[in-house]
């Protein structure tokens, strides 16, 4: 007689099918422990009323409960604690996963029978803010189990010495549909550099437009290219103008994870030289870099954030000093003088972060 699986509640503060880090985590991490037999809620925000997110959240093998959005923001907050508390009280793991699930997670662990589990990505526990960084350092000590998605993320919080604390890095997963090419892509320039993330300081965008002008007379027809929202293109394109590199940067905007495989599959160097922000915003991870690796592209990335455990360093990629533009170039050359050796460990690299593999992982340590 088999022994049922557990119910798994997942508090996350984002969830698909609106792109973000944190909800692509949510996604697969739901979907696959439901493969894997478990019972599995979802609790998320009702982030677009034009998304379609009940036509979404129907194909899903785990239960979603969206909260609609309010005029009033409070009652959003309210109404997440309230249905997380019912279906807590009867469950046996509660995920917690972005910066406000932090806190209930917290509250809710005397009030319910659910094991609590954390998982910090980078943000949520780097807050310049010292009221805040406090509330979530002891909202942390109050959990059964916590995750960090990177060594780096694991650092912030190493002052709190907890024992109870785990790494797993964030996976990816390409349906068959998305690792075809949809149509052919030509894009401009030679080499092609490709960023994928939301055009803001955070993503480090502005970092590589900063190298471009040397960049360019080594490489005179390189082209930069910027797939994401375009939040801070605007300061973007009046620093490339100001350093008359405004024609070699083209931001297509966002598109469809089926779109995106052609950029991936064209281009020929992924890069994402991540900034920590004055308000503690933080890159986490870089989920983006391992699936470039997955279509045999190679990387550049920052030292000092998450990206360093999204790359292995002389295999699937380089990581540089964001801010220097010599390293920049230089990885540039190594990359593309070896370009057979880097393209071979990528796939490789990029197969072990797959969530096929991952979620193992997750399993072994909800089960402790």
């Amino acid at each position: 007689m088999s022994i049922p699986k557990k119910h798994i509640v997942l508090l996350t503060s984002e969830f698909p099918p609106l792109p973000g880090g944190i909800g692509n985590h949510a996604l697969n991490l739901a979907e696959y422990l439901s493969e894997s037999g478990y019972k599995v809620s979802v609790i998320a925000d009702q982030r677009d009323t034009r998304s379609k997110e009940a036509e979404f959240d129907n194909i899903l093998k785990s239960n979603i409960y969206r909260v609609a959005k309010k005029r009033f923001r409070s009652l959003m907050y309210l109404k997440r604690i309230w249905i997380c508390y019912k279906l807590s009280k009867k469950a046996d793991v509660l995920v917690c996963s972005g910066k406000f699930p932090l806190w209930v997670g917290a509250f809710l662990k005397s009030l319910v029978k659910a094991e609590t589990i954390a998982v910090i990505h980078g943000t949520e526990v780097n807050f310049s803010n010292p009221r805040l960084r406090t509330s979530v350092d002891n909202s942390l000590r109050r959990y059964y189990k916590v995750i960090a998605v990177s060594n780096y993320t694991k650092s912030l919080v190493d002052h709190l010495l907890l024992k109870n604390i785990r790494v797993i890095p964030n996976g990816f997963s390409i349906s068959k549909g998305d690792s075809k090419l949809s149509e052919a892509l030509v894009l401009s320039g030679s080499p092609k550099l490709l960023t994928v993330g939301n055009v803001t300081e955070r993503k480090g965008q502005a970092e590589v437009i900063k190298h471009l002008p040397k960049v360019l007379e080594q490489y005179p027809n390189a082209h930069y290219h910027c797939i994401g929202f375009k939040t801070e293109a605007d300061q973007c394109l009046a620093l490339a103008k100001s350093l008359n590199v405004s024609k070699h940067i083209t931001f297509h905007g966002h598109v469809s994870h089926s779109e995106l495989v052609n950029f991936y599959s064209v281009s020929d160097i992924s890069v994402m030289l991540s900034q920590t922000t004055k308000t503690g915003d933080v890159e986490g991870f870089g989920i983006a870099l391992i699936e470039a690796n997955y279509f045999g592209l190679p990387t550049i990335g920052s030292k000092g954030c998450g990206i360093e455990d999204a790359i292995s360093d002389g295999k699937s990629g380089l990581l540089i000093n964001a801010s220097h533009t010599t390293e920049f170039i230089n990885a540039m050359d190594r990359i593309l003088d070896n370009r057979d050796e880097f393209e071979a460990e990528s796939k490789l690299w990029a197969e072990r972060h797959q969530w096929k593999n991952i979620i193992q992982r997750y399993i072994d340590y909800i089960e402790l």
